[in-house]
């Protein structure tokens, strides 16, 4: 038994989530997501809450199960607080600059500065030089333009330069020995 797709996602207040057929909307104070239900997984509404069945333990259904209901919850607290990522700089010279709420300007080492374009639905905040907050109401879409911001320069092993994920943890190599 899938012990996450058996557990039901609380709807709070101020959310509307309505389904018609195989797709479900969930409509917040951040917004609206909408979603198509992949596999056969049925999606039940009762009093503030969300339940989901499979119809039988098929392979591919008992894999849909829990990832169904991940992905609703997801949106759930998409519309109610929303996701960030935050990215750190490291690097003499390496800095981001925000060019209004939806581009990013990036100087990372390169000839030329890197311009990023936020797509719809997410936004960039950048409280110092070496900082950059990625935020929106879609999970995914927030870690996939976190994801295409640390693919610019990632993070080298010997002298850590590049970005990263704030928090995160860099394996640094011991470079070169040298003559005795």
């Amino acid at each position: 038994m899938s012990r996450i797709g058996n557990a039901p996602v609380a709807v709070p207040s101020g959310v509307e989530v309505s389904l018609s057929g195989r797709m479900i909307t969930v409509k917040g104070p951040k917004g609206t997501l909408s979603r198509e239900i992949p596999g056969s997984i049925e999606v039940a509404q009762a009093e503030g809450a969300l339940t989901f069945s499979r119809p039988n333990d098929e392979r591919q259904n008992r894999a849909m199960h829990g990832l169904v209901r991940s992905l609703v919850n997801n949106m759930v607290i998409g519309v109610t607080t929303g996701f960030r990522k935050e990215l750190e700089i490291v690097g003499v010279g390496y800095r981001a600059e925000a060019q209004g709420p939806n581009a990013l300007r990036l100087n990372l080492g390169f000839s030329h500065p890197v311009n990023v374009a936020a797509p719809e639905g997410v936004a960039f905040e950048v409280p110092a030089p070496t900082q950059v907050i990625v935020t929106g109401i879609d999970k995914e879409v927030v870690g996939q333009v976190a994801a295409n911001i640390r693919g610019i320069r990632k993070p080298e092993p010997y002298k850590g330069k590049g970005v990263r994920y704030a928090g995160e943890r860099i394996l640094r190599k011991a470079g070169k020995a040298g003559k005795k």
